[in-house]
């Protein structure tokens, strides 16, 4: 078997070499991924608070309805129900763009998993830094925003760690709806040249070394973030 590097340097048809397209395709899939990590991070912490809130029933019933809602439908048919159906049902959302459809469906598929991370984070902390806030006076809302989840969210960088490397993996889905991404460009650069070895592990060398990179980010944060001392074991913690 040989191999043909240069075909990343022959031309597309469109004035651009395959290289120039694969580079254009990781973008979109930095893109992609980048703005659904956004919005997957904002609900889900939002989701994950009223989850816990102790005198809000029908909040919590909410959040769990989202949780179960979102984590039980595969990514797939929510790509597609986001880009299909919604627009339909919806009209206003026929002038929103495919790529901010994806976003959508893509972060609420994963505001789902970590909404479950941050309850799970909350929850994990013993219950005098509840009643510490109260004691001070602090509202329900400064109790959780000045005590409970700057500690929390301490705890779940590790497993947000490996959602946010899953979600920059999941965004390949995006091809389904024709959004220009790295996936979309292999298999149409493959299509094109019938050089499917040298299309392929370029573009998963791409996705390991993002994905890397993802990992060695929140480590630097899980760092820089940490509490000596702080430890979380069978649900209580100390200083």
């Amino acid at each position: 078997m040989t191999w043909e590097w240069q075909v990343f340097l022959a031309d597309d048809g469109s004035g651009r070499t395959y290289l120039q397209w694969m580079l254009e395709a990781w973008r979109w899939t930095l893109a992609v991924a980048g703005a659904s990590w956004v919005v997957a991070v904002f609900v889900g912490s939002v989701v994950g608070v009223l989850r816990t809130l102790p005198d809000s029933p029908w909040l919590s019933r909410f959040a769990n309805g989202w949780v179960e809602g979102f984590r039980n439908i595969p990514l797939l048919v929510q790509v597609f129900l986001w880009y299909f159906v919604v627009p339909k049902v919806f009209p206003a959302f026929q002038q929103v763009p495919g790529f901010v459809l994806v976003v959508f469906a893509l972060g609420f598929f994963t505001s789902a998993r970590i909404a479950e991370q941050v309850r799970a984070g909350i929850q994990s902390l013993p219950r005098g830094q509840r009643y510490a806030g109260m004691a001070l006076g602090l509202t329900t809302a400064q109790t959780y925003r000045y005590v409970i989840l700057p500690m929390a969210l301490r705890i779940i960088l590790p497993p947000l760690t490996s959602e946010s490397m899953n979600l920059l993996k999941n965004s390949s889905v995006a091809f389904a709806v024709s959004i220009p991404e790295l996936t979309m460009f292999a298999m149409q650069a493959q299509e094109e040249t019938s050089r499917g070895i040298e299309i392929y592990l370029a573009v998963t060398a791409l996705y390991a070394v993002s994905a890397f990179a993802v990992n060695r980010i929140f480590a630097f944060i899980e760092k820089r973030v940490r509490i000596p001392g702080f430890i979380v074991a069978g649900g209580a913690g100390g200083h």
